[in-house]
């Protein structure tokens, strides 16, 4: 099943970049998953102000996507809903975005951030070693060279997002404050 969710992203990459052979790096991968992460979250009715509103991800810290993000997303829909990036500063109102991605060069500030983002409908994904343990709800690693994924099933439930069973099979599951 892993497998299936890794050819699936990087299809998805593909897809995007043309057919012409590319190389793959770790933020397009990274993209993929993010793109894929919202196919497989049922968002609670409050995090969208109508059902027209875009599903956003908004990147906090030195983006280190550079466009692959935005490829990745460009002309897709999920659940009837566009998807759109923004690039958020610390002072910006991320309740407006439904996907929060916390780079790693927050790694210093990410628990701080976290109370900051702490709202209903908020799938909150990062980087840094510590990040699903401490209340994100997913966390990127690196593992081999390939990138892997941990979920915190309690953020998630704090979060009110439903993860599909099929996303929790691929995933590391930890829990808050425990690994």
């Amino acid at each position: 099943m892993w497998a299936r969710f890794v050819i699936i992203a990087i299809f998805s990459l593909l897809v995007a970049g043309g057919a012409r052979a590319q190389v793959v790096d770790e933020y397009q991968v990274k993209a993929a998953f993010l793109y894929n992460f919202v196919r497989f979250v049922e968002w609670p009715a409050q995090a969208f102000k109508s059902p027209q509103e875009p599903i956003t991800i908004g990147v906090i810290g030195r983006d280190p996507f550079r466009g692959a993000l935005e490829e990745a997303v460009q002309g897709k829909m999920v659940a009837g809903r566009t998807l759109a990036v923004r690039d958020l500063p610390e002072s910006a109102p991320v309740c407006e975005c439904q996907v929060i991605f916390v780079a790693v060069s927050e790694r210093k500030r990410f628990r701080s951030i976290l109370e900051k983002l702490k709202a209903p409908g908020v799938l909150i994904v990062g980087e840094a070693s510590g990040f699903a343990n401490d209340g994100g709800v997913i966390n990127f690693r690196l593992e081999n060279g390939k990138v892997r994924f941990e979920i915190n099933v309690d953020a998630a439930a704090d979060e009110h997002l439903k993860l599909s069973s099929r996303l929790l099979a691929l995933a590391e599951i930890v829990r808050s404050g425990k690994k």
